[in-house]
């Protein structure tokens, strides 16, 4: 299930309720995804974090 966010919203450019909703934009009846913007997964892999052998 993938979350609403204002700022992956197809229609943030020309919004009227961007700063109005209350729960900042999980819920808006408008929100359509913004099919330009790579969905990433929320569990990325940890990469190596500069591990020396």
């Amino acid at each position: 299930m993938s979350k609403q966010h204002c700022v992956i919203c197809a229609w943030r450019e020309n919004c009227a309720k961007k700063f109005c909703v209350t729960d900042g934009g999980a819920r808006c009846p408008d929100f359509s995804r913004d099919i330009s913007i790579k969905e990433v997964p929320e569990t990325e892999p940890e990469q190596e974090k500069g591990e020396k052998i």
